[in-house]
């Protein structure tokens, strides 16, 4: 198992070259919300909280509540919204620029939350296969926890850096958060997270043989005979270890597997939706269409940010 292991963060490594760009250094207070479109292929998005608290929603997914301390990655670029914890009238939004970096603030209100906001883009871009691994979110809730110490000083780097004005303090400010998520990414690659199943399937070698082999070719028509050969198992075997390690049986994963890249490539960029169908193995858009609605709840125009009203 140590060797898998060892094998499998050498293969992420790649994932670990990233280039954050900080794009919005936002201090709001009152009801207020802000809309982020998708991000595009090969790129994330991300939010720290350095004061208060916010709530993020994306269509088909539960919402979220961040609070001080919190670091998000989505390591999609879903298209989502950020906004106040309670509702109400909405308050307009300000926006300043200073150093490459848009400042934004509430009017008439006094700021209770702060947040940083931006994307995050990996080398690797969509050529990948290993990226689609990565869950919908990654998220260190650091308050309150001795262990995360270097996380809250990086964040206390970053915002000092922001917050000075100074010339290049952008630059500084993003070189502080690549160790961020760096780190962020490989701690969640090392952590035995059971709630993870792709990533559990990933640590066997031969159940990770299967799981690369799908996610390099979604559209091809799989059957149980081809993924056995793959792992050099039998069938009876390859059903044991896909239900031990990810849950569900292998033909059951693979359908959860396109789901869950349609449902990315919907949120984190704008290819066409046909297009997306094809490349996931689904007949038509239309196919496609009833199976998002039936796993998420919603339709696929709705993951790309038109439902969030």
């Amino acid at each position: 198992m140590a060797e898998d292991l060892s094998e499998l963060l050498k293969a992420m490594v790649p994932l670990l070259r990233i280039h954050p760009v900080i794009e919005d250094f936002c201090r709001f207070g009152g009801h207020w919300e802000a809309e982020h479109e998708p991000a595009g292929k090969g790129w994330a998005q991300f939010h720290i909280v350095s004061r208060g608290c916010c709530a993020l929603e994306r269509p088909g997914l539960p919402s979220l509540i961040l609070s001080a301390g919190d670091i998000l990655l989505l390591p999609h670029g879903d298209s989502h919204v950020v906004r106040s914890p309670s509702r109400g009238i909405l308050r307009p939004i300000t926006i300043n620029y200073r150093n490459g970096v848009r400042e934004k603030a509430t009017d008439g209100s006094d700021m209770d939350t702060e947040l940083l906001c931006g994307r995050l883009q990996f080398e690797v871009g969509d050529g990948n296969p290993l990226l689609a691994a990565l869950p919908d979110e990654i998220i260190i809730r650091t308050a309150g926890e001795p262990l995360l110490e270097k996380f809250r000083r990086l964040l206390g780097d970053i915002r000092d850096e922001l917050d000075s004005g100074m010339p290049g303090s952008d630059v500084i400010a993003a070189d502080f958060a690549r160790a961020v998520f760096v780190m962020m990414l490989r701690d969640h690659l090392r952590t035995d997270d059971p709630g993870d199943g792709t990533l559990s399937l990933l640590r066997d070698r031969g159940t990770a043989r299967v799981v690369l082999a799908l996610l390099a070719d979604l559209a091809r028509e799989w059957t149980l005979d081809e993924m056995a050969e793959l792992a050099v198992m039998s069938r009876a075997t390859l059903v044991r270890s896909f239900r031990r390690q990810g849950g569900a049986a292998p033909m059951t994963f693979l359908a959860d597997l396109r789901l869950s890249v349609a449902r990315q490539r919907l949120a984190g960029t704008k290819d066409p939706i046909a297009r997306i169908a094809v490349d996931v193995g689904y007949a038509s858009e239309g196919a496609l269409s009833k199976a998002i609605l039936r796993k998420f709840g919603v339709r696929p125009s709705a993951l790309r940010g038109s439902g969030f009203r």
